[in-house]
């Protein structure tokens, strides 16, 4: 299965020894992420947002609420825990969990799956028995399937009727965008429920309760400040990146004889320098600018090297694509129109794609802004706009061009002598749209640089058509 994914799915069969509702038994060598799954939604760290009382997912999570629910969320957010919260709740609603991965039938009432290994007659199984275990006065069976989106649409159909007249209460469990990935009839079934990132914060404290937790460390181990700062860094809003990169740590440490683990033995456990970079400290606000300025200078190596060392540090890719789209129009302009288009699909693509893929995005971004020709001159015009605005110059709109639609507005004068330039074949007629204090002003001055030299010479022949012989530029 996927990373997101550590559960094997479907159920063990019956008499096989399964663990609660369909997922097999935590062992106590199992990796510190399972070891340390929530046990009880109050232990549940994030997604503060979907836990109101009330909330569709504490209801799906108490057993009070057959509703059908999509779980959309990155790695590590919490997805295939919530699964496992449900899992308990069934088989305790049951009766008898001893059961629970036995598939649908008396005393059992949940079932999971991964669409990675799972099939439509898997499916047609599950819904089938699901009927016959309604029929004998049972809930609905609550079906979890991981990774949804790699269904087929044939797949996604099989569940459809099953989930409208809830046979089955479907919970799935996916990485990507559902309105892409989902069929339509199949999401309209169903409550989205879309879980976030995990902050620092959040990371940080499911570490710490690693490290003390009978089921995790219970205390065996120490780490250090510098060490848990880089494991929260790496983990990118994953708690299980993080909390397997600590394993990894206190592996290390106890070959080497030690209870400790210090910045060194954390590098070297993940294979992973720590990046001299802190999100909230001068070194963020440093490698920003080193990246702009080099994107500004035209070196496509040294914006590279500046974006691998915010993405290696666990900057935010949202925060890094908002800087180049500011930066394709502040720094490039109109030298390469281009450049905004490719800068605002890199921030797309930051939402609809995300981490890790999305840093080919980024990069193929960055190249196109480094290369491209510059132009500050959008940005000189409109600041040099402002500046007239805020210092009081311009006085009133020109008459011709104040609103005329309302009663009373031609008796004003409003709108008389506008003349329409569609009706005129140049397209453009001579006419004063500036106030009268700014007559001949000139904000924007177009280079010669790049896509934007074409319009050196077609705005001065604008300016002179629209403002007719003898009025100057100033």
């Amino acid at each position: 299965m996927e990373p997101d994914a550590l559960f094997a799915a479907p159920g063990p069969p019956a008499g096989a020894g399964a663990g609660v509702g369909g997922f097999d038994e935590v062992r106590a060598d199992a990796p510190l992420p399972v070891r340390m799954r929530p046990a009880s939604l109050d232990e549940l760290v994030g997604q503060e947002h979907l836990l109101a009382p009330g909330s569709p997912l504490r209801q799906l999570v108490e057993g009070a609420s057959p509703q059908s629910v999509i779980l959309w969320g990155p790695p590590g957010s919490g997805k295939t825990t919530i699964a496992h919260l449900v899992a308990g709740t069934t088989a305790r609603r049951a009766g008898s969990p001893d059961r629970a991965g036995a598939g649908p039938g008396p005393g059992t009432g949940f079932v999971a799956m991964s669409a990675l290994n799972a099939g439509v007659k898997d499916v047609r199984a599950v819904i089938d028995a699901g009927r016959r275990h309604r029929r004998a006065g049972g809930p609905p069976v609550v079906l979890f399937i991981d990774e949804v989106h790699r269904f087929s649409k044939t797949q996604q159909d099989s569940l459809l009727s099953a989930v409208e007249d809830r046979t089955v209460t479907l919970l799935a469990a996916t990485t990507e965008n559902p309105y892409f990935s989902v069929i339509s009839p199949l999401l309209s079934r169903c409550v989205l429920l879309t879980l976030h990132p995990l902050g620092d914060g959040d990371v940080r404290r499911l570490v710490r309760r690693a490290l003390t937790d009978q089921r995790g460390l219970a205390g065996t181990a120490k780490l250090h400040p510098e060490a848990e700062d880089h494991l929260v860094r790496l983990a990118g809003g994953d708690v299980r990146k993080a909390l397997t990169a600590l394993e990894a740590a206190v592996n290390s440490a106890t070959a080497a004889g030690r209870t400790d683990i210090d910045l060194a033995i954390a590098e070297l456990a993940v294979d992973v320098a720590a990046v001299r970079y802190d999100r909230d400290g001068d070194a963020h606000y440093d490698v920003t600018s080193a990246f702009i300025k080099s994107l500004r200078g035209s070196d496509v190596d040294a914006a590279l090297h500046y974006l691998a060392r915010m993405l290696v540090a666990g900057e935010d890719a949202r925060f890094i694509a908002r800087r180049m789209v500011i930066f394709a129009s502040e720094d490039v302009g109109l030298a390469d129109p281009t450049a905004l288009t490719v800068a605002t699909a890199a921030a797309h693509a930051v939402e609809y794609v995300g981490l890790p893929e999305v840093q080919l995005n980024l990069a193929h971004a960055v190249v196109h802004l480094a290369t491209a020709p510059k132009s500050n001159a959008v940005t000189g015009a409109l600041g040099a706009a402002m500046e007239d605005v805020r210092a009081g110059r311009g006085g009133p709109v020109p008459r011709h061009l104040r609103d005329a639609h309302y009663q009373g507005a031609k008796g004003l004068g409003h709108g008389a002598g506008y003349r329409y330039p569609h009706d005129d074949p140049a397209g453009v007629v001579a006419a004063q749209y500036p106030p009268d204090d700014l007559v001949g002003t000139d904000y924007y001055r177009p280079t010669r640089h790049g896509a934007e030299a074409e319009l050196v010479d077609r705005v001065a022949e604008l300016r002179r058509t629209l403002r007719g012989p003898g009025k100057e530029s100033r």
